[in-house]
């Protein structure tokens, strides 16, 4: 291609369905860490089920750090290697881009995703953090 010339109808479609194809891949990869944190948290929250106020804060705190995480892993998205990503590796490591192009594609696909990830841990954060320190003060409060 030419330079200052716009790619061809076909080679835009291309692209396009392979940023969709790594946007698929990225949220599978990401989902399935959340899953496992998820897991994790859930098996915490478990075993305090004698103390619901005692739950609810190891919850928070843990989707908390969750969501710290994804936001750092987003932070760290441009500076990885494309190469050495999951999302890579579920592609059988082949892509449609140019190899000076595929770096920031991969980088700002996965950074886009991470941030999305990392918006709806901090939601149910805020959500369990309200529900914990409602829960706190009604246990707090003297009865009548």
């Amino acid at each position: 291609m030419q330079r200052g010339r716009l790619p061809r109808r076909k080679d835009r479609a291309a692209r396009v369905l392979e940023m969709d194809r790594i946007r698929y891949f990225a949220d599978l990869s990401i989902r399935r860490a959340c899953g496992f944190g998820f897991l994790a948290i859930g098996t915490g929250v478990t075993a305090l089920y004698w103390n619901i106020v005692a739950a609810i804060n190891l919850a928070a705190t843990g989707v908390s750090f969750m969501g710290a995480l994804l936001l750092w892993k987003a932070f760290e998205a441009r500076s990885r290697s494309y190469r050495r990503t999951e999302v890579f590796l579920l592609m059988d490591r082949q892509h449609e881009f140019p190899e000076e192009r595929a770096q920031q594609v991969f980088a700002n696909v996965l950074r886009e995703r991470y941030m999305w990830h990392a918006t709806v841990a901090a939601i149910t954060a805020v959500v369990l953090w309200l529900l914990y320190f409602l829960l706190h003060a009604v246990e707090q409060a003297p009865p009548p």
